[in-house]
């Protein structure tokens, strides 16, 4: 079981490096979740933690992920992440190398509930939403390539569906297209920086979350 890797923590909320492989919100299916653990750690110092999800990342992604330790926080978070005043930045493996060093993507998506996936259509279909993103390719290795991706919109699967929409499947992602295999419940996308403005100083903040550790994340810049 992968230990809860803490990244930053204060009075008002605590962010950790989501391990790939966890979910994020506790399940009763599930017997060790990143909340569970945040849980279990804030109970160490506070008889009656609370705990918050703000926002999730799916069990294959690794990454940065902050959880609220006060509702009150949960609320201010809530309305940051509605208003998209939050900047996600991940990176992503590919094994193909992209037609362009660096492009924006803008697309519509389904969400096919029965598959547990997204799927890229014409605008006209019922129930599409749009979605886009910025990615560029920042590094290269024996594997692929490294790219680093903004997503504009925060559509389910997005960034998936829509690099493997253009023939980029990322790494151990056979949901999407990928012939590559990597850790058990896991793909090559991890949540990398994510920055927002603090409600009350203005501030404006950066959290990241370091890479995994193994060979698959070790590159050449390009």
């Amino acid at each position: 079981m992968s230990k809860l890797e803490i990244i930053h923590e204060n009075n008002d909320y605590i962010v950790v490096n989501k391990a790939s492989g966890l979910i994020s919100e506790q399940s009763p299916y599930e017997s060790v979740t990143i909340e569970s653990q945040v849980f279990n750690h804030v109970l160490k110092s506070k008889r009656k933690p609370y705990v918050g999800i703000i926002h999730r990342l799916d069990r294959v992604t690794s990454g940065v992920l902050i959880l609220a330790k006060k509702k009150s926080v949960l609320v201010n978070f809530n309305t940051l992440f509605s208003s998209r005043k939050v900047q996600k930045t991940y990176l992503a493996i590919v094994t193909n190398k992209p037609a362009k060093n660096k492009g924006n993507l803008v697309n519509f998506l389904v969400k096919n509930t029965k598959e547990k996936r997204a799927e890229i259509v014409p605008s006209k279909l019922k129930n599409a939403q749009s979605c886009m993103l910025s990615y560029e390719v920042i590094g290269k290795n024996e594997i692929g390539y490294l790219l680093k991706v903004k997503p504009k919109t925060g559509r389910f699967h997005q960034i998936r569906a829509q690099l493997s929409n253009i023939g980029l499947p990322i790494v151990g992602d056979q949901k999407y297209g990928s012939d590559a295999t990597y850790k058990s419940l896991s793909i090559c996308l991890h949540a990398w920086k994510l920055t927002f403005e603090a409600p009350d100083s203005k501030e404006r903040i950066t959290y990241e979350a370091p890479l995994p550790v193994d060979d698959f994340w070790v590159f050449d810049v390009v």
